[in-house]
C-alpha cells in the first residue's frame, strides 16, 4: 500500500512538471503530450539547447557548455539507450522510467543514467543568457515562503555551495509550497514526489574548465541568469 502511494504521488508530480522536462521544451516551444516523443520513435533523445553555445559567457564558457552538453549529457542518453535495449522500458519516457527505477537495486544504473538526462534537460532550461522576471503567481508563493526573491537565491546560492559532492540544488514545488532541496549524484525531486522548477547542476564537470575548484564563484556568477519565467511556467502547470 506504501508503495502504491508512492508511486501515486510521484505520478502526480510528472503529470504537473515533467512534461516539458522530457520534451526538452523551451519557452514559445509546444511540449509534447506525456509519454510522447517529438523526436520520433523514442522519447529518449536529447534535446537541442535553448541558445547558442556561448549565450552564457562570460559566466559560462562555450568550451564548458559543449564539453557538458555534448560529452556529459550526450553521454547519459548514449548510456541509457544501451540498458533499456529490448526491455519495456524502450520507449517509455524518462519521467516514467524513474518512476519505475526510483530505489530499485537492481535498476540503479537506469535510474542514474535517465534522471542525469532529465536533470540536464531542466538545468539548461533553468538559465537564460540575460535572465529573467518571475510571473506574479510565482512572486506571490516566493514572498509567501521566503519573503524576496533575493533570499530565494540566497538558501538556493547556499545549498549549492554546501552540497557535499556531486549533486543538484534545485527550486521544487512540494503540494504547492516551494521548498530549496539539494540531491546527491543523480538524484532528484520527482523521486520524492516534488516537482521541479530550477536547478543548479554542481558536479565538477559544469564549472571545472572555468572556474577550476572555485564552485562558489560558478554559482554566484549563473544566479543572475537563471529563467524565472521558465521556472513561472512550471509552477503555473
Amino acid at each position: 500500500m506504501e508503495t502504491t502511494n508512492r508511486r501515486e504521488i510521484l505520478r502526480a508530480a510528472v503529470a504537473v512538471g515533467g512534461v516539458a522536462l522530457s520534451a526538452g521544451a523551451v519557452p514559445a516551444r509546444a511540449a509534447a503530450p506525456h509519454g510522447a516523443s517529438p523526436h520520433g520513435a523514442s522519447p529518449q533523445v536529447q534535446p537541442p539547447l535553448p541558445y547558442a553555445p556561448d549565450a552564457l559567457a562570460p559566466a559560462i564558457s562555450a568550451r564548458t557548455v559543449d564539453f557538458h552538453y555534448n560529452k556529459h549529457h550526450k553521454g547519459y542518453f548514449a548510456n541509457l539507450a544501451k540498458l533499456v535495449a529490448g526491455t519495456a522500458l524502450a520507449q517509455a519516457s524518462l519521467e516514467d522510467i524513474i518512476l519505475a527505477t526510483a530505489g530499485k537495486a537492481d535498476s540503479h544504473a537506469i535510474f542514474n543514467n535517465a534522471a542525469q538526462a532529465l536533470n540536464h534537460n531542466l538545468y539548461w532550461q533553468s538559465l537564460t543568457p540575460h535572465g529573467s522576471a518571475p510571473s506574479a503567481a510565482l512572486t506571490a508563493a516566493i514572498a509567501r515562503d521566503f519573503g524576496t526573491r533575493a533570499a530565494l537565491e540566497a538558501d538556493l546560492t547556499k545549498a549549492a555551495i554546501g552540497q557535499f559532492g556531486s549533486g543538484w540544488a534545485w527550486l521544487a514545488a512540494d503540494a504547492g509550497k516551494l521548498k530549496v532541496v539539494a540531491t546527491s549524484n543523480a538524484d532528484t525531486p520527482l523521486a520524492q514526489g516534488m516537482t521541479p522548477l530550477l536547478v543548479i547542476d554542481v558536479w565538477e564537470h559544469a564549472y571545472y574548465l572555468d572556474e577550476q575548484n572555485r564552485r562558489a564563484d560558478y554559482v554566484g556568477a549563473i544566479v543572475p541568469l537563471l529563467d524565472w519565467a521558465g521556472a513561472s511556467q512550471r509552477f503555473a502547470a
